[in-house]
């Protein structure tokens, strides 16, 4: 089935036709015609399967037709996401698949000033993404006015969670016309998800995608065993070995993410960072950065591992294993989105072998090795272009390490 095959609005088809979407993937395929029919979903999709559209496609579709049979103003859709990043990038999507309709879409997210959102909304939208904090506070103030939303969207519902924002949901949720519709999406399920869910969904449509295969298959994703403070010693020859590639890599911490950058700064590699303590215009220049092109490597914290469609990312470089297994998933998931092939490697020190464990049982197979002989390992020290010799700044990587690992065997 083609996209021109739906009954949808033709300044929709023809803005995915510019934009190259020419054949529905899994979910949207499932989707579409669900939210059409105004069914609520329920639907379990593995990262990079196309599901923003799967949601965007059908709304921008509803509204537009409203709209142009003269149906009231006022907000009539709102899609809740865990992350600025996310709620940003959302709003593009819904952007361009909405061009020369009657649909305006607005995002508004914390860590910036909440006056110039408060204005724009003053001049009406009808689509409203947003983080739950910010959401919150404009609907408390006033500025956000939820008595005519007939479609409620929860995206990357398992990462909002993760980040404590159950309560600032249910709470909006009061504010909300019980006669909605609601759509669900969410790259895991758990009981904690299930829970939420089936609390805010009527007589869903249940879409699962790949639940057997967490990881996209057409990523080829591999494991290198490196000591701690050799990584940075393997990182440098991944990026000079692939000068040409866009390479997007996670360590655990902020602070790790800075040490990284100044060990490549040291080497001749330009790269950037992003992660919670930059402000949001750093944050959002590093990622337009990236995306662009014009610097090849990113280092960034789990903070970006989520919902983040960053176009052409050749490797995930796994710096750090992440502490939950499951953020292995989102990690990787930033390459080999749709159709294209993308490379993953991890660096695994003797420290981290319990959490790959962790990993390999929750991808439910081995993750292959990368064999190094001792010849090529030493080769890999000896040739580096990093000709400091820091010892205190490795010891202190390797304490905050062991911090951070007493900490979690308390929780």
């Amino acid at each position: 089935m083609k996209f021109d095959d739906y009954h949808i609005a033709p300044e929709i088809k023809q803005n995915l036709e510019t934009a190259g979407f020419k054949r529905p993937t899994d979910i949207q395929f499932k989707a579409i015609p669900a939210v059409i029919k105004g069914e609520d979903v329920l639907a379990i999709a593995q990262t990079g399967t196309g599901k923003t559209a799967a949601f965007a496609i059908p709304v921008i579709d509803k509204l537009h037709k409203q709209k142009s049979s003269g149906r009231s103003e006022g907000i009539k859709c709102i899609v809740m996401v865990p992350t600025r990043e996310l709620a940003i990038q959302i709003t593009e999507v819904f952007t361009k698949i909405g061009q020369h309709t009657r649909v305006k879409t607005f995002s508004v997210f914390g860590g910036v000033e909440q006056g110039p959102q408060i204005a724009q909304l003053e001049k009406g939208i009808d689509i409203l993404v947003s983080t739950p904090g910010r959401m919150f506070d404009l609907v408390s103030q006033g500025h956000i006015k939820l008595n005519k939303i007939e479609i409620l969207i929860l995206d990357e519902a398992d990462h909002m969670l993760d980040l404590g924002f159950i309560k600032d949901i249910q709470d909006l949720i009061k504010f909300l016309p019980k006669n909605r519709q609601t759509l669900f999406f969410s790259a895991t399920i758990n009981e904690k998800i299930k829970k939420l869910a089936y609390s805010l969904v009527r007589n869903a449509i249940r879409i699962q995608i790949s639940p057997n295969n967490p990881v996209a298959k057409n990523i080829n994703h591999s494991v290198a065993f490196v000591a701690m403070d050799d990584k940075r010693f393997f990182l440098e020859r991944v990026i000079k070995e692939n000068p040409d590639s866009k390479i997007l890599v996670f360590v655990r911490t902020k602070v790790r993410a800075e040490r990284v950058y100044s060990a490549l700064e040291r080497m001749g590699i330009k790269s950037l960072t992003i992660h919670g303590d930059k402000e949001q215009s750093d944050r959002l220049t590093a990622l337009n950065e990236f995306k662009k092109g014009n610097v090849s490597v990113l280092i960034a914290t789990d903070v970006s591992a989520r919902g983040i469609d960053i176009a052409n990312v050749d490797y995930v470089v796994n710096y750090d294993l992440p502490e939950q297994a499951e953020n292995y998933v989102h990690r990787v998931g930033r390459t080999g989105r749709g159709t294209q092939k993308g490379l993953a490697v991890s660096f695994c020190s003797p420290e981290e072998k319990p959490i790959l464990e962790e990993i390999q049982t929750y991808l439910d197979k081995p993750i292959d090795v990368l064999k190094i002989s001792t010849t090529d390992y030493s080769q890999t020290l000896d040739f580096t272009a990093d000709t400091s010799n820091d010892i205190k700044a490795l010891m202190k990587e390797i304490e905050d390490y062991q911090s951070i690992k007493k900490k979690n065997k308390k929780k």
